[in-house]
């Protein structure tokens, strides 16, 4: 993706968002870093948008922080939730005693369960099995939340079920990636902000094009709809 104008991005973030700490600039920074870098993501309208969801589910898992956390509660707590015994943990593929608290939610989007981690490890080449803190890890994190999101990891939903090429986002029901319709709205209207700001901090090309592409899409929608209108029947 294009690199972002880093002012602008947080110029903006402050008028969407307000005060802004400086862990939280750090924070955002680090994630601008790893986005500038990701060339699982284009300067496309549907990539942008797609970040901007990514970016809306890391600021509400991570309450606000932008950082990896981890889930909050105990070992016991996990282990009644999640232990290999319970429905739950074994949807999370969790079959030793203790796999509830070892492979508790963790990073951006609270990687969880032993098949989650076992299948990050497998596309990270890291062993979160034998070491499951490292999901926590900000670069390991950031690759886990974006690839989980598109590939349907965690719930089975994909990113681009939600957000496709020429269609409005459909930020409700992106939810589903990653948990249901648990403040669905609410992490759809953060969505459309951070979409907001992206936009603003990219490179006044880059944004142009993306405007004119959609002014295009929106002429090319309403020259096919009148084609397919059926002309009047004349009067005898």
């Amino acid at each position: 993706m294009q690199p972002f104008n880093r002012k602008k991005f947080f110029d903006a973030y402050r008028t969407r968002f307000g005060k802004l700490t400086q862990p939280l600039v750090d924070a955002i920074d680090f994630l601008i870093d790893q986005i500038e870098q990701d060339d699982r993501f284009t300067d496309s309208e549907k990539d942008r948008r797609q970040l901007a969801y990514c970016l809306a589910t890391f600021k509400w898992e991570t309450a606000h922080t932008m950082e990896p956390i981890d889930e909050f509660g105990t070992d016991d707590r996990f282990n009644k939730l999640y232990g290999p015994g319970t429905t739950v943990g074994k949807v999370l593929g969790n079959t030793q005693p203790g796999d509830g608290a070892r492979f508790k939610g963790r990073g951006y989007v609270q990687l969880t369960g032993r098949t989650n981690y076992a299948r990050a490890s497998q596309f990270l080449h890291v062993d979160l099995i034998a070491h499951p803190d490292l999901a926590k890890k900000p670069d390991l994190a950031y690759r886990i939340a974006v690839q989980g999101m598109k590939e349907g990891w965690f719930t089975g939903k994909r990113l681009g079920q939600f957000i496709k090429d020429n269609l409005p986002p459909e930020y409700e029901k992106a939810r589903g990636i990653i948990n249901g319709t648990d403040k669905a709205q609410t992490i759809a209207d953060i969505a459309r902000r951070f979409d907001e700001v992206l936009l603003s901090a990219l490179p006044v090309p880059v944004a142009f094009a993306l405007t004119r592409g959609l002014q295009r899409a929106a002429v090319s929608a309403k020259r096919s709809s009148r084609k397919k209108k059926k002309p009047a029947k004349a009067e005898v």
